[in-house]
Formats: C-alpha cells, sequence, structure tokens
C-alpha cells in the first residue's frame, strides 16, 4: 500500500466518531440530546378546541363586531356568533330561552334578568358617564314646550328598558307625577319613530346617531332636553347564566379579555371601525363616528357599577318592577373579570 493510500484510510478512520456523534443526534430528534430545543418542544401545550359562544348584540355597538371580525375572539379561542335584537334589553331576554349565552345592557334590564333566576353580573362597561347621558335626546311635539307641558300626555318608553325608571325621576324633577301622564310602551326607537310622526305618542326618549338624525328631521317635533341634564346615569353590565359560567368559567374570561381589547381597537382606530359598521350592518360611517364619542366601553367593575346597580336595583323593587328584593351582591359572579382584568375590578364589597 503506498503512502497517499496509507494517509487516505487514516483521515477516514479518524473522521467516523465525529460522523457517528452527528448521526446519533440527528436520529434522536427531540431526546437527551437535543437539549433546550427539544424540552421546549416536548413542554408545548396542545391548542385547545374553540369554544363555541353565541352573543347577544344590537347593531349600532362596535365592540362585539370588532372581536369577532377583527379576529380577537378567535385569537383567545372562542368560536363566536352574534345574534341581533332591535334593543339590549331583548338580548338579555334572549337569555331566558337559552337563545345565547352571553348578552349585555344597561342596569334596569339586567337586574331584571338577575332577579328572576340563575344569572349572574360578570362584568360592567362602564359606560355611565355625563356623556354618555347627553347622547340620549327626549323629543317632543312642538306644542309641548316646557316639561310642565307634558301632563296629560302620550309618553313612549321602550318595552323592557330603564326608560321608565328615567320618565318618573325626569318627571319628579319637574314637579309632575308620572300618574298624571299615558305611557306607551314600544319595541324599538324605530315604532316610536313612526308613533311619534302619526301623532299617536306626544315624547319620546331616543339615542344614536343613526336614528337622531331621522328625528331631528321630523316636522312639527324638537329636540326638549337630554339625560345629561337629569340625575339619572346609567351603566351597563355583562350577564351570564349561572349554569354556562359553571361549564365555561375559562372561555368566560377569555371573552371579556376579547372584549377589552377589541373596544381598545374601537377607540384607536374610529375610521376602520366605522368601516366594519358600515359594510357588516350599513349604518353610514358618519354615525358611527359619533356615537364612538361616547360608546367606550372598559370592561370592568367598580365600586360606580355596583353603586349604579344598587339605586336601580331599590327603584324597581319600590315600583314593584322586580316583585321580590334581592341581595345584590349574590348576583356577582366576578371571578372571570378579576383573572381577565384584575386592575379594573375595584369593588372590593
Amino acid at each position: 500500500m503506498g503512502k497517499t493510500q496509507r494517509r487516505s484510510g487514516l483521515i477516514v478512520l479518524a473522521a467516523l466518531p465525529v460522523l457517528a456523534v452527528l448521526l446519533s443526534a440527528c436520529v434522536g430528534g427531540g431526546g437527551q440530546g437535543s437539549g433546550e430545543a427539544g424540552t421546549a418542544r416536548a413542554a408545548a401545550p396542545e391548542k385547545k378546541e374553540p369554544v363555541y359562544v353565541r352573543f347577544a348584540d344590537i347593531l349600532t355597538n362596535p365592540v362585539i363586531r370588532v372581536a369577532k371580525t377583527k379576529g380577537f375572539f378567535e385569537q383567545y379561542g372562542i368560536d363566536a356568533e352574534i345574534i341581533t335584537f332591535a334593543t339590549p334589553a331583548e338580548g338579555i331576554n334572549s337569555l331566558f330561552i337559552k337563545q345565547v349565552d352571553i348578552a349585555w345592557g344597561a342596569d334596569f334590564p339586567v337586574l331584571n334578568a338577575v332577579s328572576k333566576g340563575d344569572y349572574s353580573i360578570v362584568a360592567a362597561t362602564g359606560t355611565n358617564t355625563d356623556a354618555s347621558a347627553a347622547k340620549w335626546k327626549l323629543f317632543v311635539r312642538d306644542d309641548i314646550r316646557s316639561p310642565a307641558d307634558l301632563k296629560g300626555k302620550k309618553l313612549s318608553f321602550l318595552r323592557g328598558t330603564f326608560q321608565p325608571y328615567l320618565w318618573d325621576v325626569y318627571l319628579k324633577e319637574h314637579g309632575i307625577d308620572v300618574a298624571d301622564t299615558e305611557m306607551i310602551g314600544q319595541g324599538s326607537m324605530d315604532e316610536a319613530y313612526v308613533a311619534l310622526r302619526k301623532g299617536e305618542i306626544d315624547a319620546t326618549w331616543v339615542s344614536g346617531a343613526a336614528i337622531l338624525e331621522k328625528f331631528y328631521a321630523l316636522e312639527g317635533v324638537h329636540e326638549l332636553t337630554d339625560m345629561s341634564k337629569t340625575s339619572v346615569r346609567i351603566g351597563g353590565a355583562i350577564v351570564a347564566s349561572n349554569e354556562w359560567i359553571r361549564e365555561h368559567p375559562e372561555a368566560l374570561a377569555d371573552a371579556l379579555t376579547a372584549l377589552d381589547e377589541a373596544a381598545a381597537f374601537v377607540k384607536s382606530n374610529p375610521d376602520e371601525t366605522a368601516e366594519i359598521l358600515f359594510k357588516e350592518v350599513k349604518q353610514p360611517k358618519e354615525a358611527t363616528l359619533q356615537d364612538l364619542e361616547t360608546v367606550n366601553w372598559n370592561v370592568g367593575f367598580t365600586q360606580e357599577s355596583f353603586d349604579s346597580l344598587a339605586r336601580q336595583k331599590a327603584y324597581m323593587v319600590e315600583t314593584g318592577i322586580i316583585a321580590e328584593d334581592f341581595d345584590l351582591k349574590s348576583k356577582l359572579n366576578l371571578d372571570a373579570i378579576r383573572r381577565a382584568k384584575p386592575e379594573r375590578v375595584t369593588y372590593s364589597g
């Protein structure tokens, strides 16, 4: 054998141990030889199955729709379906027949729901502000020039909403007994619009830029005042059945997190939000932009949230709207919002 052949054989023999080590590492994959990367792969959690959740909503509220359209729900493992109602109160009532899983609305319909059975308030929307109150306008026929002129008139209210409470407080503040008026229950603001146009009612409370534009255009009708000039401030809350909460505690926390992040997106991206509502529900962009000045959810639960609910409950019990009094604290289930947004829960009762 020549020198060249012997030298080549020695090189091959020297390389064999190195090659064996490399092959061992490749074959081992995520085994002990794979180090930290293998450990990380072994510890990676399995992806959870999405939880199907039905949300009650209305056409003009952007938060839930943006949460679905922009993928916030999907990001947190929520397979969301939005079921649309004329008013939040109708959405809350749909909980009773298990048509939805989560609903939201003003204190009045929320309290009505929790007083009737196995339902809990899981968070507040943080919308009980002076600016929000100013968006509720009182439209009256032209012969009504002052609150005193409302005596003996036909006053519209949306059934199942806080409006009877608003009427009661407003009239009392001006020395009028609600019994000296005729209260006409209706199902939507559009129904109230038609009734006012036809002269079937004399006054109605209205909110929402798109519908307000229609009322301002009515002949023989004018704005008398707005809710910010009363002592009424209406909070908002999110409610679900106790059965659903027990079955999906993690999904509830995830849903509240997604809603809060969607609300932050809405605040920071008004133009895109307006585009979404125009595309999906045909609401004019200008109307959405006007509503966004006050439709700012801040998902949590504060002492002010509780106080607003307590005031409403006292009125509803006093007037017989709620037949039997109940412990409001027992109707709060704040575990999910404390997990999702602990810094937003300042209520400690």
